[in-house]
């Protein structure tokens, strides 16, 4: 599955799935440098596979690929950050 992106200046998000059926985790940005991922959002038929890790790990990329670090204030993705430690290169903490 792919993931999709919807990004403005003051956030967006991440997307797999088609409207209506999507997983979702969106973010808000402190500053150019700052990125604050609040929520993830995995509907009943993607659970249990692994969409919501995808979702964290594509979140962790970006944050390398644009030089920015991650608060995580969503509680799934701050327990994805505690399960993988080779994150800390890009949360804030």
């Amino acid at each position: 599955m792919d993931i999709r992106t919807e990004d403005s200046p003051n956030g967006g998000r991440y997307m797999i799935g088609e409207v209506g059926q999507q997983a979702i985790m969106t973010f808000s940005r402190a500053s150019s440098k700052l990125v604050i991922v609040d929520h993830t959002e995995v509907p009943d038929q993607f659970r249990g596979q692994g969409i919501g890790v995808k979702l964290s790990e594509h979140a962790v990329e970006a944050a390398r690929k644009g030089g920015w670090k991650i608060i995580p204030l969503c509680p799934f993705f701050k327990a994805q950050v505690e399960r993988h430690p080779e994150w800390n290169d890009v949360i804030s903490h």
